[in-house]
């Protein structure tokens, strides 16, 4: 009988230690293809500026060691400048159209790719990303000399992480968060329930950080959205201070501005028009 007992909790220990194996595997997967999930870059650039027909300057700044890249597309008889941060897919090149929109307010626009994507060298990473942001708001206020209450912050889904961090360190005209997450652990946690969130490297924990923001705020989100639901945009909302502004549209996540734009044009008009009002 004992010999019996004996063999049963070897196997039992065998077991577990096979549990044990192979949910460390799991996890260090997890670990090393984070990085490949949340930032889907592309290095490929295949068009610039230059394909609309407008006048732009090419931007390689300083940031880590690594450069920066960045367009400044000024328009004439611009009403003020907007730092565009956009999404975790692809690169500048692929944001052409939503830069025309934002013309389309009469508003300078500074956008940039994050570390690895694009031009900019380095790899991408939450410290690195909101260095990349910062490192764009410098040089818009103290090499263009834009004053800082002529400035609109604008994060598109991940692109609302840096926004929502350099927000809450300058006073800049107006914040816009569109189509964003609360945190990377929370949208994590709704996609892949059984991810431990302490795993998760990268927090963007924009809902935690909303409260300090002192600018006007304008949260835009859609109740079609299936990456990032709509209780993520709400989360951030009900976390922020006033004055803010929630604007729900319709369509999923990538082509809710596009299929929306009879709810979206409007509401950017009415909100520059309280922050930036035309002469």
């Amino acid at each position: 009988m004992l010999q019996s007992l004996f063999a049963r909790t070897k196997l039992l220990r065998r077991f577990l230690f096979l549990i044990a194996i192979a949910c460390a595997g799991f996890l260090m997967l997890i670990t090393f293809f984070q990085d490949k999930l949340l930032f889907p870059l592309s290095k490929v650039m295949d068009r610039d500026p230059g394909a609309f027909g407008w006048e732009y300057e090419d931007l390689h700044l300083d940031v880590d060691g690594y450069k920066t890249h960045g367009w400044y597309i000024p328009i004439e008889n611009a009403r003020g400048t907007v730092i565009f941060s956009h999404g975790n897919a692809g690169n500048l090149a692929g944001r052409l159209e939503s830069i025309s929109l934002l013309r389309h307010f009469k508003l300078n626009v500074l956008a940039y790719d994050y570390g690895g994507y694009g031009h900019s060298t380095g790899k991408p990473g939450e410290e690195r990303i909101y260095n990349d942001i910062r490192a764009m708001w410098l040089w818009l206020t103290e090499v263009k000399g834009t004053p800082a209450d002529e400035i609109v912050l604008f994060g598109r889904s991940m692109g609302g992480g840096p926004t929502a961090q350099l927000a809450t360190e300058v006073d800049a005209a107006a914040v816009i968060l569109e189509s964003t997450f609360s945190s990377v652990p929370d949208a994590a946690k709704h996609h892949m329930p059984f991810v431990p969130r302490f795993l998760v490297r990268h927090k963007f924990a924009t809902v935690d950080k909303v409260a300090n923001i002192n600018s006007p705020l304008l949260v835009i989100h859609s109740h079609e959205d299936t990456l990032l639901p709509h209780k993520f945009g709400q989360a951030i909302f009900d976390a922020a201070t006033e004055p803010k502004t929630f604007v729900e549209i319709l369509g999923d996540h990538n082509v809710g501005f596009v299929e929306s734009k009879a709810i979206y044009i409007p509401a950017w008009e009415k909100f520059l028009k309280g922050v930036l009002p035309r002469e």
